[in-house]
């Protein structure tokens, strides 16, 4: 018996992509019956636990170890469950995503087929590929050693900055008292997206969980791709050019860094706002500004 059960593993991916296509599918029947499309941020998190959750039933017979199949299992549910709760909370009552009008503006047919494909389908599709590491792992066959382990550790960092930067900001936001600051407290203070960096963190944890065996190894595509597009393309640089006008967000960028946490830079002080304006980052989810 060989470390890894590539049969499996190949027949489960086709499985794992049908899963996703109708989690995404069945979403954008509910945003069209709803009117808004910003529900696909809700299920790009419920998206990775169905695929989880298929690529583990598919491997019982006869698949990987069972305590990495479990342990990506828990590590993916956790996230996905935490991160689409949290998002639907956070939208409960509001309407359309600015991001998402703004695409479907581009739609020259049908704006619901323009939805389906160029919205629901094609997030379907990037996170059947970024969880290719959960995938992976799922057909192991070789007991977990150290590096599932450390890979489990810097899961819990990344999961740490994306759930306590959330709770942050919320709180920040929910007194009246900070309307027209700039959010440079916490985690904040230390990092301008702490939900950025967890989102790498934790998705090269589950790659080192699965990266034991040489298959696992290949699919380091997945966390290096989301770290790209979270730091350098359709996260971070989107994200701050829509903020780079609020008042005191200038200073904030001087003396806080980007992405990686680090102690602010001395001698930077933030501008008071201008009356009847607001400054405070309003950051959206890593995954859903990632994508758009």
């Amino acid at each position: 018996m060989t470390d890894f059960a590539g049969s499996v593993f190949l027949t489960g991916a086709a499985v794992t992509l049908a899963a996703a296509v109708v989690v995404f599918v069945a979403s954008w029947a509910v945003s069209q019956r709803i009117g808004r499309v910003s529900i696909v941020d809700v299920t790009w998190g419920l998206g990775f636990v169905a695929i989880a959750a298929t690529a583990y039933l598919w491997t019982l017979d006869d698949g990987g170890n069972t305590t990495r199949r479990v342990l990506v299992l828990v590590l993916t549910a956790v996230w996905g469950l935490r991160l689409a709760g949290y998002i639907a909370m956070r939208n409960h009552g509001k309407g359309e995503d600015p991001r998402y009008d703004a695409m479907l503006s581009r739609a020259r047919g049908s704006r619901a087929r323009f939805a389906l494909t160029n919205v629901f389908l094609l997030q379907a599709g990037i996170a059947w590929f970024v969880s290719m590491p959960v995938q992976v792992a799922m057909a192991e066959r070789s007991e977990p050693n150290a590096l599932a382990w450390i890979g489990t550790a810097v899961w819990a960092v990344g999961v740490f900055f994306e759930a306590v930067g959330d709770a942050q900001l919320a709180a920040f936001k929910r007194d009246p008292a900070n309307r027209g600051k700039v959010m440079d407290r916490g985690l904040w203070r230390y990092t301008r997206h702490p939900n950025y960096f967890g989102d790498a963190c934790l998705w090269t944890g589950l790659w080192l969980v699965a990266a034991q065996q040489w298959p696992g190894l290949v699919t380091v595509l997945s966390p290096v791709a989301m770290g790209y597009f979270l730091a350098f393309k359709t996260g971070k640089p989107l994200l701050e050019k829509s903020m780079s006008k609020r008042p005191g967000y200038d200073n904030y960028v001087r003396r806080t860094s980007g992405f990686f946490p680090l102690p602010p830079k001395a001698g930077q002080t933030a501008e008071p706002p201008k009356a009847g304006q607001v400054a405070e980052p309003t950051e959206q989810s890593t995954e859903a500004t990632a994508k758009s």
